[in-house]
């Protein structure tokens, strides 16, 4: 691999790297998934001194399995998909992916270069197609752009939803069935990290942490307090919750 400020043009051709390492600031965890190993390897490395964190891997099943394990913490920021890979494609990635409600951003690098073909890609979930060859500058800019489109959506005001509740995060507000509904600080908090999470279940300790703040010295049954309170403004029937429900043994989840 040339170093940084080199020009690079494998043997294959299919990009040219001029520069490296200027990153501007931008850090990402990114998958490369393409299974030409030389193409593999040449592209980790060249996004990776674009200050980049790259996995790679050479087939759509690793590709999928690896996405599906991702959470929160170490979540993928977009997917650099080759379409020509063995056994499973790398549309029926992309379907995969989109069926499963999985929204990471993909760009896709393709030899496949009809109207067709890209337009294929594109309606089957791709947020980007690129032809090979291409150069590396201009790889590193989609990248950038695609990471900075999500970082700005992600940043604009969102409203969560369940059954007949709606959180507007922006404006700290909520309704049950359109009307509005009076909550404390705390209260709305809880509910916030439920709606943001639902299904998942909460210890009355791992709550106090996430809502209270790791310096509260408080009683869990704090905790048990504010589910009554909130059961009492948004079920229809606190004494048999249908928004928040009690895991005996464990804690409380939503939904």
């Amino acid at each position: 691999m040339s170093r940084p400020g080199s020009v690079l043009r494998p043997v294959n051709s299919f990009w040219d790297l001029e520069g490296g390492g200027q990153n501007g600031g931008m850090s990402a965890r990114l998958l490369v998934v393409e299974d030409d190993e030389t193409i593999r390897d040449t592209l980790q490395e060249a996004l990776q001194l674009e200050g980049f964190a790259v996995t790679a891997c050479g087939n759509g099943r690793d590709a999928l399995n690896l996405l599906q394990r991702s959470t929160e913490e170490n979540a993928y920021g977009l997917v650099v998909l080759d379409l020509m890979l063995p056994g499973l494609g790398g549309l029926d990635v992309c379907r995969a992916l989109r069926a499963a409600d999985i929204l990471t951003p993909i760009l896709v690098v393709s030899a496949r270069d009809t109207e067709t073909d890209r337009v294929l890609g594109l309606e089957v979930g791709a947020d980007d197609y690129l032809v090979k060859p291409f150069g590396m500058r201009e790889l590193v800019a989609r990248c950038r752009a695609l990471l900075r489109r999500t970082t700005s959506q992600a940043n604009q005001a969102k409203v969560l939803e369940h059954a007949n509740l709606k959180l507007y995060q922006e404006e700290c507000r909520v309704t049950r069935d359109g009307l509005p509904v009076n909550l404390s600080p705390k209260e709305y908090r809880l509910l916030e990290l439920f709606m943001q999470h639902p299904r998942r279940v909460w210890s009355r300790d791992k709550l106090l942490e996430q809502v209270w703040g790791v310096d509260y010295f408080g009683d869990s049954k704090t905790v048990d307090v504010h589910i009554r309170w909130l059961r009492e403004k948004l079920e229809a029937e606190p004494s048999s919750p249908a928004h928040l429900i009690t895991v005996r043994g464990f804690g409380y989840r939503f939904g």
